[in-house]
């Protein structure tokens, strides 16, 4: 039986530690910190379909110039930036 004026001391060791106690918990982030802004995903889009319709244009010989390497690296630069953001998006 406890005494009438003493108060139970926190229990710093053992099985059931008030994580408080220990300095266990981690604060909360605010949510907007978990999203990407709602243009992200269109500017994904944008760059992968831009990469895919210039290499297919550029291999159809519709562009101006006909065949060129420099069309091939526009698509690749635009599709490897598509991944690159895809990686980020949240």
């Amino acid at each position: 039986m406890a005494k009438s004026g003493s108060q139970k001391a926190a229990k710093t060791v053992g099985r059931y530690v008030d994580p408080h106690a220990r300095g266990r918990v981690t604060a909360k982030r605010e949510h907007s910190h978990d999203h990407s802004p709602h243009w992200f995903g269109w500017v994904l889009l944008d760059l992968m379909l831009f990469g895919i319709l210039v290499i297919t244009l550029n291999y159809l010989q519709v562009l101006p110039g006909s065949t060129s390497s420099w069309y091939l690296v526009l698509g690749l630069v635009s599709l490897f930036a598509a991944f690159y953001l895809a990686t980020r998006y949240r």
